[in-house]
């Protein structure tokens, strides 16, 4: 095979011309802010394998209209006729003339420039990008504050499941009650894409490319979906279960039984082999998805205490070999997005040993079954500890499969209001994440979202993103307030098992005030004026208060004269 080493200079640059080694066209007629450009580049050799970049990468240098320089990995399509074909999407963030062109590397080493090309990005008024924005929002590009209200679809209906629940299904009825946000995971059965060998799916083959195209072509299609969806997508590259022994590992990749570097899963987190190759798995799913702002976080694993605690003594996985290998992949990410998504992982209920203290890790996540009510206190302690921003991926009622739901379905959807509103009230940018997606769905849960999406509105209206808890009680009934600006929202929780009757009292320091109150009903969704009230010597009263149990109320406080 002709190699570019037989007629370049190692590390010598050149420039492109009509007949040089890189030819590159743009498809993309006239370029927006915050939109897909897509390029096609043709490089008069071939690879055996071109997806490792070791052996060859090519990369899309870019100046901003601002000076910024980025860098965005391009993508090996394939090839034929003595040429390689690459693909690069790029998203402009700024508007205005960018510069750029085209690098290709051999072993490391600079072999190859082409000449610089340019293209103006006129403005879209789009929003952007998600990026972190303190403990209680995340913020777009353009600054406007977001919080993440949605639910896991982790995968879509497998070979024995209901066909009706495909993302096409599931994804434009979030989208049409009003949820914004959704986690998926990236597994042998959804979205395949590092997975040749799949499994408990019709909707994918296996095959015997590194990438699988069918997993290709359906994530390929969802990015697309959630664009014209406007929803937001977090994206769970691995599952615990494709790393432990008796779950996935048979099927996994990195496994040597399979061909791969690792001959236990503790070796995934400790081979430089399988580091190399997962890094060449980062660079192809940023080059090929990273321009989408509607991927709204990377997540590394879901739940990777449960392939830590539940490995044997023979194929423990070291707690810091774990924490070591997500701060070198957090980082290796970050050095390739030129976007700057969020980056995450998960674990279930038990931390990784200096995990969650990572620079390199934008949000912590846990997930929570069984214990919702410790939702509130859970939170403020996470934030505390490590001055993050946390989120519960996941959280539920009941965590079994195997039990019959059907015996305490009324548990579950109480269980499922409260974790929301639980979130909206208390500092998370992504409100708790319901897991059982179809279980909700047949109980027609999935417009309650609505309800969530409506005062959540109100809140960022009223604040433009800024939040303050205050204290609050209620007698037997939970309380909890925030101001959000001059406005003041609180949520009445009965959930004591008879009738509630009483007042609900809000410490607000400062001078005494004179409020209007609008009550909302999150099952009716109804305002209804509630009277006046007044804050004295550093309290608020709500009188006349009355839930059944189960029961909840919101209450919008606006101060007399406030526009």
């Amino acid at each position: 095979m002709r190699t570019l080493i037989a007629f370049l200079f190692p590390v010598l640059l050149i420039s492109c011309n009509e007949n040089s080694l890189i030819r590159y066209q743009m498809l993309t007629g006239e370029p927006r802010q915050y939109e897909k450009a897509e390029f096609h580049i043709s490089v008069a050799d071939t690879f055996a394998r071109g997806y490792d970049s070791r052996e060859v990468a090519l990369d899309m240098v870019l100046e901003s209209p601002a000076g910024k320089k980025l860098l965005l990995p391009a993508w090996w399509e394939g090839q034929g006729d003595g040429a390689s074909i690459w693909k690069a999407r790029f998203t402009p963030q700024e508007p205005g003339e960018y510069r750029y062109h085209f690098r290709l590397s051999r072993a490391g080493q600079d072999l190859y420039e082409t000449e610089s090309g340019g293209f103006f990005a006129d403005t879209s008024g789009r929003d952007g990008f998600l990026h972190t924005g303190g403990l209680w929002t995340l913020v777009f590009d353009s600054g406007k504050p977001f919080r993440g209200i949605g639910e896991n679809v982790a995968w879509e209906s497998r070979s024995f499941e209901d066909p009706k629940y495909s993302y096409d299904y599931l994804l434009a009825s979030l989208s049409r009650n009003e949820a914004n946000f959704f986690r998926v995971w990236m597994c042998p059965w959804n979205f395949p894409v590092a997975w040749p060998q799949v499994s408990n799916t019709d909707r994918y083959a296996s095959s015997e490319h590194v990438y699988n195209p069918d997993g290709i072509r359906r994530l390929d299609e969802v990015v697309e979906m959630i664009d014209s969806l406007d929803l937001y997508m977090m994206l769970a590259f691995n599952h615990h279960g494709g790393i432990m022994e008796g779950g996935g590992w048979e099927l996994n990749p990195y496994n040597a039984v399979n061909g791969g570097p690792a001959a236990t899963p503790a070796e995934f987190f400790t081979s430089p082999e399988a580091g190399a190759r997962f890094r060449d798995q980062l660079r192809y799913i940023v080059a090929r998805w990273g321009y989408s702002p509607h991927i709204g976080a990377w997540e590394f694993f879901n739940e990777v205490d449960n392939a830590v605690f539940t490995s044997s003594d023979s194929i423990r996985i070291p707690h810091e070999a774990v924490a070591d290998w997500h701060r070198e992949m957090a980082a290796y990410l970050k050095s390739i997005d030129p976007y700057g998504h969020i980056v995450t992982t998960s674990v279930s209920h038990r931390e990784i040993e200096g995990m969650y203290a990572l620079e390199e890790l934008d949000l912590n996540q846990m997930h929570v079954y069984k214990r919702t009510k410790q939702i509130p206190e859970e939170i403020l302690l996470y934030t505390g500890k490590y001055k993050k921003p946390f989120s519960w991926g996941e959280f539920g009622y009941e965590w079994d499969w195997n039990k019959d739901f059907s015996g305490f379905a009324e548990e579950m959807d109480n269980d499922y209001r409260t974790g929301l509103w639980y979130g909206l009230f208390h500092p998370t940018p992504i409100l708790p994440m319901t897991w059982w997606w179809e279980f909700f769905d047949e109980r027609n849960m999935t417009p309650y979202f609505r309800s969530v999406a409506e005062i959540n509105k109100l809140m960022l209206e009223s604040g433009q993103g800024s939040f303050d808890l205050l204290e609050a009680q209620a007698g037997m009934a939970e309380a909890y307030a925030v101001r959000c600006g001059e406005t003041l929202f609180a949520y009445l929780l009965n959930d004591s098992g008879m009738a509630f009757s009483g007042e609900a009292e809000i410490s607000l320091p400062g001078g005494d005030m004179e409020y209007s109150v609008r009550s909302y009903d999150p099952e009716t969704r109804e305002f209804l004026n509630a009277g006046p009230c007044r804050s004295a010597g550093g309290k608020l009263v709500i009188p006349g208060i009355k839930l059944e149990n189960r029961q909840s109320r919101i209450f919008i406080l606006t101060r007399e004269g406030q526009e």
